[in-house]
């Protein structure tokens, strides 16, 4: 939900007054100099755009540490919320659960909270994994991912029951006592906060938490930088393999912003350049759109972070060293180096993998009627999986669309180019909402959207890598026939 225009100008005028500043050159109380907060439809709604033209690497925003919401700060300002937090009965809370228990006991205090300005800006609801009801959770239809969203309301409900005791200490209002309160608050704390190296539940960070989230899509992850450092390091020489660890461990930045104690405020920096009007935007890290969802509750329509892992045979991983997690699919289709290498090495008879194993980390093709096998064997892999899905790449395209021109329950939908089977989870749709008698929210709607937004990309990674294995194998056909004649 959008807070109001009314709302946004007293956050920006309380937020200037105590110190928030995005210029080096007005002292330390200037707003809309470098940002100013505006509307993208289509880029995340609300966020901040630049009021000039802005270089890369600039200073973009200032927040004092004294106007960051943390449970140091909370506690230093309301000597009953100190006192009942730290008692020792409440020691087995974590530190995210604290903050969001001093967050609801904010909210309670209304206007007379000195942060008052930025908790009515707060969002009202979120869409992250944990508030998923049953029908969003199975509309997901991968496993892992229904797994993912259970685990999440479950851990929400476990940390709620934990937390219930220091909240009822406190005294906090009834309707801030109930699940739904603390969804909404663990889910501020989830995906606004920003890191800070004294408090492991982060910081809640006013006017620096409007930037919109943007991919580092040039930052490889994790994984990926140590299989391309090592493609090259064996390439060269192979005695450097030893160096490559030292080498992954001495990656760029993935964030935009911190905490910086010799000015003692948050600042955040201009990722590249933008000129005026443009959205400023902020990445939080590398994360897959599962993650993004389970986090944020948001989905990026190209997101260079976003992968699939298929399952694989148990001999499989046991044939190489590469761990799990480098095991899958990048978001443009294409099997990641370590899938190839380690599918490559499995394709090897067994007594004679020893002999091509430096080929095989060198990211080196063994033999055209292996790689062609191996490129089969993942194309066959990628298609049993969608097959065994509930709808196709193309019905969940159609069902997207659909989606988004459900204005109101009563509505007729043109629903002639849909799926019987679509036309059920609309109907099933329906049905949830009005025994949830949401019919006047549609809350659920928007969840329902980003569930078949996630899986829709989901099977469009693996659409694309059926296509890209497939055009390899046809070119790798050709080349052997041409070398048989």
């Amino acid at each position: 939900m959008e807070q109001g225009q009314g709302d946004l100008e007293r956050l920006l005028k309380w937020a200037a007054e105590i110190g928030i500043s995005d210029s080096t050159c007005c002292g330390d109380s200037c707003l809309g100099h470098s940002l100013s907060v505006s509307y993208f439809p289509s880029a995340g709604g609300r966020g901040l755009g630049a009021a000039r033209d802005l270089r890369e690497g600039e200073l973009l925003l200032k927040v004092p540490k004294s106007v960051l919401m943390t449970k140091e700060s909370l506690l230093l300002k309301d000597e009953k919320l100190s006192l009942s937090v730290n008692d020792y009965a409440h020691h087995s809370l974590s530190p995210a659960q604290i903050l969001a228990v001093c967050l609801l006991y904010e909210m309670g205090k209304g206007k007379i909270s000195w942060w008052h300005p930025y908790l009515m800006n707060l969002p009202r609801s979120y869409d992250i994994l944990a508030t998923f009801g049953e029908f969003e959770k199975q509309a997901l239809q991968v496993d892992d991912a229904i797994w993912a969203a259970e685990k999440a309301t479950l851990k929400a409900e476990y940390e709620w029951k934990e937390a219930n005791a220091l909240m009822k200490q406190l005294k906090l209002k009834p309707q801030l006592l109930t699940f739904k309160a603390w969804l909404w608050a663990s889910a501020t704390i989830s995906s606004r906060t920003l890191h800070i190296p004294w408090d492991a539940a982060g910081c809640l960070c006013p006017v620096g938490d409007l930037f919109n989230y943007s991919a580092p899509g040039e930052e490889p992850s994790r994984c990926e930088s140590m299989e391309h450092t090592m493609h090259d390091l064996v390439n060269e020489d192979t005695s450097g393999m030893a160096d490559v660890e030292q080498l992954v461990s001495d990656s760029r930045r993935l964030t935009d912003g911190g905490f910086e104690k010799d000015v003692d405020a948050y600042c955040f920096y201009a990722k590249k350049s933008y000129k005026k009007g443009e959205q400023v935007l902020l990445s939080y890290g590398t994360y897959t759109n599962l993650e993004l969802l389970e986090h944020y509750g948001f989905l990026l329509n190209e997101n260079p972070n976003d992968k699939v892992f298929i399952p694989l045979e148990p001999e499989m991983y046991s044939s190489c060293s590469w761990p799990k997690e480098s095991l899958f699919i990048h978001q443009n289709g294409k099997p990641s180096f370590a899938l190839l290498s380690t599918l490559r090495l499995w394709a090897t008879p067994q007594n004679q993998r020893r002999s091509v194993g430096h080929l095989v980390y060198s990211g080196l093709q063994l033999s055209i009627q292996n790689e062609m096998f191996i490129l089969r064997w993942i194309s066959k892999k990628c298609t049993t999986i969608l097959k065994n899905l509930p709808t196709s790449f193309e019905d969940d395209s159609l069902l997207l669309s659909a989606i988004d021109k459900i204005q109101n329950l009563d509505a007729p939908l043109e629903l002639n180019n849909v799926s019987s089977t679509c036309r059920d989870e609309i109907c099933a749709f329906k049905a949830n909402v009005l025994q949830k008698g949401e019919r006047s929210s549609m809350g659920s709607k928007e969840r329902w959207r980003l569930a078949v937004g996630w899986r829709l990309s989901y099977k469009k990674i693996l659409v694309d890598c059926i296509s890209y294995c497939d055009e390899i194998v046809s070119s790798l056909v050709h080349q052997n026939n041409s070398s048989q004649k």
